[in-house]
């Protein structure tokens, strides 16, 4: 079993609790994130037979015959990176409806197949779906990610911990994804991330589009690592392309389809005025992040306002990747007006709750601050549950009604 078994994954049992009940079961996310593992490790002991779209044997059978295929499958199989064989979803609709046994049929896809109208439609009611991330933090350190009960309960007690200092650079460079993380040193991890690119680029992105100017997209993502945790804005990545901007936003929408990029939302409200309605891009890890730009540790740390927007993809990352462990309900947004008054993560549980993040990279907070916080409190009323400022330091502490300054290791340390 590859590396990956060696870290408890949040989402095992959402998954061993999704096959109980559904026909159709998709675990998807960015390729080498760890997918195969988890599919292997929770359905192979319910006997579940493991099929890999990758083998080109495999998958010339399921394209020249998907009925004849599918219909020689066992009882329960696992198929593996499902998005290189498209027209077999419908194949698989027509089976489910024939024999609709919960657990069937287990799917993995490095592609966003949700994205593609007539594959959604097909499986609708039938497929249950779970995002995959790279590795969090939590789950290296071997722990549940708890960070998002606690925000939600303003459950941050004053104490104090050690400073990460260097170590939290080190961790932004690593990333999460789990073979990347078993490289012995620095320059080996670093060749994996470019060999990771070139190899995606030309297998999975050349799979679901095409376009014809795929040498373009990993230059477009490493423009896109420079402007991390930065407002979305297509003619500035398209400037170093002779690609038109409607081109460059496509290009960036197909990045985000394999799990590379992602826009975070705006949030806004109508009883607040004169708010930005730009998505945040981030980078889907910062590993990757870093590995583009060519910045190591050392660099990283010399570089405080890179080392600024990587910190809040890490974080926003973070937070993302636990959340996908639970059946929480919540949906992440950014906020900012005009004045550039800002909160980097926002984060709407339900109809009713909501709680915000801003990261600093400083070892200490002042309550200028706090200062998007406590207007996005102001504005939200009883809807606001708490609002915390991420910093490099040692103590957590209060900073008025429902404000709380908290050491970055509380993300994934509970002491």
């Amino acid at each position: 079993m590859p590396e990956t078994a060696l870290y408890p994954r949040q989402a095992a049992p959402l998954l061993r609790e999704a096959l109980t009940d559904s026909p159709v079961v998709l675990v998807h996310g960015p390729r080498q994130c760890g997918k195969s593992t988890l599919a292997r490790m929770v359905g192979e002991p319910l006997g579940h037979a493991y099929l890999s779209f990758d083998d080109e044997t495999t998958r010339a059978a399921a394209e020249a015959d998907p009925v004849g295929f599918v219909d020689r499958l066992p009882q329960r199989v696992i198929l593996d990176e499902v998005q290189r064989v498209p027209t077999l979803f419908d194949t698989l609709k027509h089976a489910v409806d024939h024999r609709r046994t919960p657990g069937r049929f287990l799917l993995t896809g490095s592609a966003n197949v949700l994205l593609l109208p007539r594959l959604a439609d097909s499986m609708a009611g039938r497929m249950s779906v779970l995002r995959l991330h790279p590795l969090a933090q939590c789950e290296l350190a071997g722990r549940t990610g708890t960070f998002l009960d606690r925000l939600f309960a303003a459950d941050f007690k004053a104490r104090r911990s050690q400073r990460l200092g260097g170590r939290l650079v080190d961790a932004v460079v690593a990333g999460g994804y789990p073979a990347a993380l078993a490289r012995t040193s620095a320059r080996r991890r670093v060749a994996w991330y470019r060999d990771y690119i070139e190899a995606l680029v030309q297998r999975d992105v050349r799979d679901i589009s095409h376009i014809h100017s795929l040498e373009a997209l990993p230059r477009l993502l490493k423009a896109a690592a420079a402007q991390t945790a930065q407002l979305f804005n297509a003619s500035d990545l398209a400037a170093p392309f002779q690609l038109s901007r409607p081109t460059i936003a496509d290009y960036v929408t197909l990045l985000e389809r394999v799990f590379l990029l992602e826009r975070l939302p705006p949030w806004y409200s109508n009883r607040i005025s004169r708010l930005v309605k730009t998505p945040k891009l981030h980078l889907g890890d910062t590993g990757l992040a870093c590995a583009l730009l060519g910045v190591d540790a050392a660099a990283l740390a010399d570089d405080r306002a890179l080392f600024g927007h990587l910190l809040e993809t890490f974080v926003f990352q973070e937070l993302r990747r636990q959340e996908s462990g639970g059946d929480t309900g919540m949906a992440f947004f950014h906020y900012r007006d005009r004045e550039g008054v800002e909160v980097d993560v926002v984060i709407e549980r339900g109809a009713r709750a909501l709680a915000g993040v801003e990261v600093k990279a400083a070892a200490s907070v002042t309550e200028r601050d706090f200062r998007g916080l406590a207007k996005l409190r102001d504005a939200t009323g009883k809807r606001f549950m708490a609002g915390v400022v991420l910093y490099d330091g040692e103590a957590a502490l209060g900073f008025g009604d429902r404000l709380f300054a908290v050491p970055i290791r509380a993300l994934w340390q509970t002491a």
